[in-house]
């Protein structure tokens, strides 16, 4: 009996890797569709395998930290799932003894590249974060570990050797990008994934659109970054609103010099030039009654809560959802 459980798991073990030599041959992920990573995330820690490797590793705890307004990917979801179940095994088997495996989401708004393991593009994102307590990666390993095959560890029983490789392919073929950080408390592998704007297709907005419809007011939006301004201008003409738009703090000056809005979308951090603040206090000397919501990629700040004191209203963290906006700038334009 025990040779023909031997074979069969060798038989399992055969399949796995075969599967993982498809996902590295890139671009097998062809089919994409809305999928939001904190479904994937439960839908994991639901499973047989996970429960497997909870048997394997019963003195690693795994923890979640996921945002409840994470925006939507575009991606395959067995691929993606696969890239959950293998970080979170290699985290696991990093561990010596007991310690803690933390699984996060979250959105993120890139304004500025990024240098990390890779360089991360000006965008919005969706971020899966794997944490672990471990003892960390050697440096002298960290450009390898992405290799297929590369591993100084025993690999867990599930394992084929092929689990970060997977990982760095599938996030590529996503058009996403990877960074890593770690020293001799742990290692955290950030994935970032390139957000979409659909919906998944069995799940209604949770706000009926016609509750923050606009009624043809017009909205000056204010940022340095062009895709963000056409961004949230087309949300904005979705709901009904007229959009002007302006790349400066200057810019927008000048615009009020010669014309009104019924609000002011400005965000806070622009280069070069004058920041959302100083945009803002200009602006008021010209309409000393302007209603405003502050966006920023980045959390809020002593110069967020200073433009507040001017009369700015809402604050909103990029990126936001059509909801999220449009909530706000129903409620902004009552007041």
């Amino acid at each position: 009996r025990k040779s023909i459980e031997t074979i069969q798991e060798s038989g399992h073990r055969a399949a796995a890797i075969v599967q993982d030599l498809l996902t590295v041959a890139r671009g097998v992920a062809t089919t994409k569709e809305p999928l939001n990573l904190n479904d994937l995330v439960g839908d994991y820690l639901n499973s047989p395998e996970f429960k497997q490797l909870e048997q394997f590793h019963p003195t690693v705890t795994v923890k979640t930290k996921l945002d409840a307004d994470l925006l939507n990917i575009g991606g395959s979801n067995v691929h993606i799932r696969k890239v959950v179940m293998n970080l979170l095994s290699n985290s696991s088997e990093s561990i010596e003894g007991s310690g803690n495996v933390t699984i996060s989401t979250m959105n993120r708004y890139v304004d500025r590249p990024l240098r990390g393991y890779d360089d991360v593009n000006i965008g919005e994102y969706a971020v899966l974060a794997v944490s672990d307590d471990g003892p960390g990666i050697p440096l002298d390993d960290l450009e390898r570990i992405f290799e297929p095959f590369y591993t100084k560890k025993v690999m867990g029983r599930s394992g084929t050797g092929l689990g970060l490789g997977v990982v760095w392919n599938v996030v590529q073929d996503h058009k996403g990008y990877i960074d890593v950080t770690t020293d001799e408390k742990g290692t955290t592998f950030e994935l970032y994934f390139p957000i979409t704007r659909d919906e998944i297709s069995d799940k209604a907005l949770s706000i009926p659109i016609k509750d923050y419809k606009g009624n043809g007011e017009t909205i000056l939006v204010v940022d340095d970054v062009k895709s963000q301004r056409e961004i949230t201008c087309k949300m904005l003409n979705t709901l009904g609103y007229i959009t002007k738009a302006v790349s400066s703090g200057e810019e927008a000056v000048e615009y009020f010099k010669e014309n009104t809005a019924d609000l002011l979308l400005l965000d806070m951090i622009m280069d070069p030039g004058i920041n959302g603040r100083e945009t803002y206090e200009r602006v008021i000397k010209i309409h000393p009654n302007q209603k405003a919501i502050i966006v920023s990629g980045f959390a809020e700040t002593d110069e967020v809560k200073k433009t507040q004191e001017l009369g700015a209203g809402l604050y909103i963290k990029k990126p936001f959802k059509l909801e999220k906006i449009g909530l706000a700038v129903k409620k902004e334009l009552a007041k």
